[in-house]
């Protein structure tokens, strides 16, 4: 039998849990349910066809998925409520998502859904309600030394959600239960299938829920209701290389869909909202040592008082790296990585690790 570890009282405790329609939330609910918590499932509805540009008659995948989240707790025997979250979720999350861009940054609109979503309106909804706790699917885990809450990797590092997680803080944790932390994805799957649930063996989603055909360009057109004015691409020395279709279309790194032909394959190595180009460079001319991230969160400690050697991840899917981080302000790290990384982003996170825990992150405004 699975087993949710180190979980409090059950029998005193009462818990909400975020269901997506997902394998990996419907497997949670099961764990808290089997293991005697007072639960209830909740789904939040977090955007209108309109607001994504999809036709209002087509059938939205919000609504397929509370089908089987509502499927899924009918079969546990426990409530499922739908809250409608649609305003939050335009304020804290697409609009961030369209002013990161017009920034010439590139945001990370699940970070921005986990804080200001999840772990936010969703616990407070939980409250209202007289709920303990919030449980999700996330592949984490919550642990407790001391007096502080630590946030630690999910058991199956190919699963691994933390990186999302950073910015949680002590009384979100506190108040937190991640119960597949401890599971591998097949064992997940496992034991959806033996319980006959109906995703059991449902796709795991890859795009951002708010653009589900990938291109944020179109979005962003529709979102802003105005053209992605063009511009020029350039060179480091400010030659004219090409015609760009948006600057918000481009991210640092991005090789494909330029458009431009070369010697040697180009890259975005900087954009340029001000006047309006995308300077482009060589791979080489893409690597960078040390980084300055912002509006940071510390999970451990609740400042740094000197050095601090860490590993470092720059993105959801980048290879943690040995780096030793400063706090040089109220609100500011420095991050200085042993080896030259390449792509620092502005708009996406660093986050930190000490071995299994994190440490803490922010978001990058300099490389």
């Amino acid at each position: 039998m699975f087993e949710v570890k180190s979980a409090p009282s059950p029998a005193k405790e009462s818990v909400l849990i975020a269901m997506s329609g997902g394998v990996d939330s419907s497997a949670a609910a099961c764990l808290l349910v089997e293991s005697g918590f007072t639960c209830a499932g909740a789904m939040m509805k977090l955007f209108d066809n309109e607001a994504i540009g999809q036709d209002k008659g087509r059938p939205c995948c919000t609504l397929a998925d509370a089908g089987d989240a509502r499927a899924v707790a009918d079969a546990l025997g426990i409530p499922f409520f739908v809250f409608n979250f649609t305003d939050s979720f335009a304020a804290q999350v697409m609009d961030r998502f369209a002013d990161t861009y017009r920034r010439g940054w590139t945001p990370n609109p699940c970070i921005d859904c986990n804080r200001f979503l999840k772990f936010d309106r969703l616990l407070r909804r939980a409250a209202e309600l007289g709920y303990d706790r919030v449980a999700t699917g996330h592949y984490a885990r919550v642990a407790r030394e001391g007096e502080r809450y630590l946030l630690k990797r999910g058991l199956d590092a190919a699963k691994d959600q933390s990186y999302v997680l950073y910015a949680m803080t002590q009384a979100q944790l506190a108040r937190t239960l991640f119960p597949v932390g401890e599971l591998r994805k097949p064992q997940v799957r496992a034991l959806a299938e033996a319980r006959g649930f109906v995703n059991a063996a449902k796709r795991d989603s890859q795009d951002i829920c708010f653009v589900p055909d990938g291109d944020y360009g179109v979005f962003l057109e529709r979102y802003l209701g105005q053209p992605l004015p063009t511009g020029r691409f350039v060179d480091t020395q400010g030659r004219t290389l090409g015609t760009h279709r948006g600057y918000m279309r481009y991210t640092v790194g991005q090789r494909r869909g330029l458009g431009v032909s070369a010697d040697q394959p180009l890259y975005v190595k900087e954009i340029r909202p001000e006047d309006n180009t995308v300077v482009l460079a060589h791979d080489e001319d893409l690597y960078g040592k040390t980084l300055t991230a912002r509006d940071i969160n510390l999970i451990p400690i609740p400042r740094l008082d000197g050095p601090l050697r860490v590993t470092a991840k720059l993105r959801y899917k980048h290879a943690e790296q040995p780096a030793t981080v400063w706090q040089t302000g109220a609100d500011e790290l420095r991050v200085t990585f042993d080896a030259p990384q390449r792509a620092i982003t502005r708009g996406q996170a660093v986050v930190l690790y000490d071995g299994e825990t994190v440490v803490g992150g922010g978001t990058i405004v300099s490389p």
